[in-house]
């Protein structure tokens, strides 16, 4: 497989899940470094989605500087550190202002020190 890169999105298998994370194969975005990812065989992902989802902002970001067929909401909050041996094909790459979004986003939730 090709170096995976900060803002790619692949497919996924996320089977086998437990409770409230999500489930199947479905797009995810890549937020860990390409360093990170080429050493570590793991990639560290946020779940995508095609159904308009409830809670907005920093739960969801719609992205809408790609070349996905349908409107997409990035899931902040179903963050993954997955095996690399769970991508099946790049899909297209998420533009850096919304990456940087989505990252802004996660840090609320956690926190930021």
């Amino acid at each position: 497989m090709a170096s995976i890169l900060r803002g790619d999105i692949y497919w996924a298998d996320l089977d086998p899940t437990v409770g409230h994370e999500q489930a199947g194969r479905r797009p995810v975005l890549i937020l860990s470094r390409q360093a990170f990812n080429d050493r570590s065989g793991t990639v560290v992902a946020v779940a995508l989605t095609s159904a308009e989802p409830r809670a907005g902002f920093p739960l969801t970001l719609e992205i809408t500087k790609t070349s996905l067929p349908k409107r997409t909401w990035v899931k902040i909050s179903q963050i993954r550190t997955i095996s690399t041996q769970r991508l099946a094909g790049k899909l297209a790459t998420c533009h850096p202002t919304e990456v940087k979004q989505v990252i802004e986003g996660l840090n609320e939730l956690i926190g930021k020190p």
